[in-house]
């Protein structure tokens, strides 16, 4: 079915991951097309294989699987398109075409499985605001009535950075002296006493 469009060439063929990996740098093919469910080696343990000798290697995941996991192993292992062995052959040309000039094709069944991990990730990156592990020891140390000082040499730190840190966690926390702060930190759950 490709080799019948005038734009492309196939240039070789792979059974296994194995041989993929060894056609893949025997041809240098500009794109790849890759399952994930191989004999020997896997697609994705394939695609990270192929790229240790080429980085810049472009691949296309066709596959019949769907499931999240394969996903997004696929997509870490450096695929630039992700199509189900169901697409349209139309979606695999423009697939190809994209990938070729550098952008990326994902198709919508996929793309919304894409993007809700994508706002699960987001969900899960520090809350702008959030206290810094080091603020949290400051504050800690604070609540103990320990003085700049003290905690700058407890935590191995200049006391100006001590005093940084200070104004920092003031701020995150809208409070203006260190007795709010700490009360504001057990309220929030941020430290205990």
């Amino acid at each position: 079915m490709l080799s019948k469009d005038p734009d492309i060439q196939v240039v070789g063929e792979a059974e296994n991951g194995a041989q993929a990996i060894n056609k893949a740098r025997e041809l240098q093919p500009d794109i790849i097309l890759m399952d994930l469910r191989m004999p020997e080696v896997d697609g994705v343990e394939a695609m990270r294989q192929i790229r240790v000798k080429n980085p810049d290697m472009k691949f296309i995941v066709l596959t019949t699987y769907d499931n999240d996991e394969y996903i997004f192993k696929g997509i870490e292992a450096g695929a630039r398109a992700y199509l189900l062995k169901d697409a349209p052959r139309e979606e695999l040309f423009e697939a190809i075409r994209a990938v070729y000039r550098g952008e990326s094709l994902i198709q919508p069944a996929v793309a919304g499985k894409v993007l809700d991990r994508f706002a699960e990730l987001s969900r899960q990156v520090q809350v702008p605001g959030a206290l810094s592990e080091r603020e949290v020891e400051v504050l800690k140390l604070i609540a103990k009535g320990s003085a700049n000082k003290f905690i700058a040499v407890s935590l191995s730190i200049g006391e100006s950075t001590v005093k940084t840190h200070i104004q920092s966690i003031f701020q995150k926390l809208g409070v203006g002296d260190r007795t709010e702060a700490v009360t504001q930190a057990i309220k929030k759950g941020i430290i205990k006493l």
